[in-house]
């Protein structure tokens, strides 16, 4: 332990202790802390299954919100979503109001819990872009039938995940960083994610950089798990992924994660509540401990956090006093003997070290809104969604019928994602969902304007209008020569 413990500043951190075992895992973590004189001091709060019962419809209260505001930083144990009542899950909640847009998941092989990839070496890190993508959850029912997720990613949030991957390489002397994407598919979406990996990584030539579709990654995670060192991928990847990575090294139940922004920071157990044992000394506390090492790192107090670790790993490692989910054949101690444990080992030294670290900076983003002014902006067309349950071959005759007078020109139907007007021969399950594409022969330019096509495609709204429901437009646009859309499926 440190000597200088006693005499260094408090840092004040927000404990919220949460539902089913959260209270006694984090009851047995901070025993754990003031073994060994971590310099924090906790302000306890609450958030999740009672906060959601009293009707709190984030389940996070406000005085929740201020605490964490005020002092920057909450260590969180798992949280309930009740199911038939409450709004959104209390963790999103928590995520989206402070901006912690990378979820740092440390994936490594512990001393004493036996997996089928012991001993392959997994020490590896899955950054994960954790407020945008899929996960914003932006969602409307299009028709009684048919359901839209709208998945949206930025160029800046793009960005600032990956320079935080390449900041916890250099924090961690770890010597790769691997974009994982699916831009082979989703080009702009996924695409915007790989070609600003590619751009970012010009500015650390000292880490080595590499690309690896989603599927592949998953695929070489199970086959090769040791080759990697960094993961940076987007939301719904990254939450695949961090809980597939978990998996190969003992599961959620020894799993810690940290959520980062520029103004606060929340580290956590990954696991959930586990109400069937809550409240019966069975609780593993591996998780939210480790999450709690992370948070002080974070506040650099790096001596006391390999003291803890170091008392963590000699316990994992002597194996004699496990709680149930690790022993072998089930013969394990309760919360408390094992909390006991660890701080009985405090200031041993296991045979596994440390890794080195160094406090991992992560660049404040400017205060304004994001906007990035193309030097030429046209309007090439516009794709308008509507309901309808005719044939496609009917609907495109009818649509170029309500158009002929308009300069947009019909170009072809999507289905699902699939072109089905012309005809293409193909055989599609057809939904009431369709996408009416309509191509300009000259297009607007929208330079120092934001009318230009306005009129014209508000008459060929209101003449489609007066035959189909219509759900959505978009604008096609073209920004300095290139598309900013895709073509569907099977389009020629």
């Amino acid at each position: 332990m440190s000597a200088s413990a006693d005499t260094q500043a408090k840092t004040k951190v927000t404990a919220l202790p949460g539902d089913g075992i959260g209270p006694e895992v984090m009851d047995a973590t901070i025993k754990i802390l003031t073994a060994a004189n971590a310099p924090i001091e906790w302000e306890f709060a609450e958030a999740g299954a009672k906060a959601f019962e009293r009707g709190v419809v984030t389940g996070v209260p406000r005085e929740t919100l201020d605490s964490i505001a005020t002092n920057k930083l909450a260590l969180k144990s798992p949280l309930e979503t009740p199911i038939g009542y409450g709004g959104k899950s209390a963790n999103v909640t928590m995520r989206k109001f402070f901006e912690l847009y990378a979820n740092i998941r440390p994936v490594r092989e512990l001393p004493g819990i036996a997996t089928p990839f012991s001993g392959r070496g997994i020490d590896m890190v899955i950054v994960r872009e954790n407020v945008e993508d899929v996960y914003a959850g932006i969602e409307h029912m299009e028709t009684t039938g048919v359901a839209q997720c709208l998945k949206l990613m930025t160029a800046p949030g793009c960005e600032r995940i990956i320079r935080a991957a390449y900041g916890l390489a250099l924090a961690e002397e770890r010597q790769t960083v691997t974009v994982a994407h699916k831009a082979n598919i989703m080009k702009l979406t996924e695409g915007m994610m790989k070609r600003m990996g590619e751009k970012v990584a010009r500015e650390f030539p000292g880490i080595r950089a590499s690309q690896i579709i989603i599927d592949n990654c998953a695929h070489q995670l199970v086959i090769k798990p040791e080759a990697f060192d960094v993961i940076v991928t987007s939301n719904m990847n990254g939450d695949i992924i961090s809980d597939l990575a978990a998996g190969l090294v003992g599961g959620l139940g020894i799993a810690p994660s940290s959520n980062l922004g520029d103004n606060a920071a929340i580290f956590e157990a990954v696991h959930g509540s586990a109400p069937d044992i809550a409240g019966k000394d069975m609780a593993n506390p591996t998780a939210l401990l480790s999450a709690s090492i992370m948070l002080l790192r974070h506040i650099g107090a790096f001596d006391i956090a390999e003291t803890v670790e170091q008392a963590l790993f000699v316990t994992l490692a002597e194996g004699r006093n496990l709680t149930g989910d690790l022993a072998p054949r089930g013969h394990g101690v309760g919360t408390k003997a094992f909390t006991d444990q660890v701080i009985a080992n405090l200031g041993r030294a296991s045979a596994m070290r440390s890794r080195s670290y160094k406090k991992l900076e992560l660049a404040a983003w400017p205060k304004l809104t994001a906007h990035a002014e193309p030097t030429d902006r046209e309007l090439v067309g516009i794709d308008i969604f509507l309901e309808t349950d005719m044939g496609a071959e009917q609907l495109g005759k009818t649509l170029e019928e309500l158009s002929k007078y308009s300069p947009f020109k019909l170009t072809g139907i999507s289905n699902r994602g699939v072109s089905v007007y012309p005809p293409t021969g193909g055989e599609t399950f057809l939904v009431d969902h369709f996408a009416a594409r309509f191509m300009l022969d000259t297009p607007f330019s929208l330079n120092n304007t934001t009318t230009a096509g306005q009129p014209e495609i508000s008459y060929l709204v209101q003449r489609i209008g007066s035959k189909f429901t219509w759900m959505h437009i978009e604008k096609l646009q073209r920004f300095d020569g290139k598309d900013g859309f895709e073509r569907p499926q099977g389009e020629g």
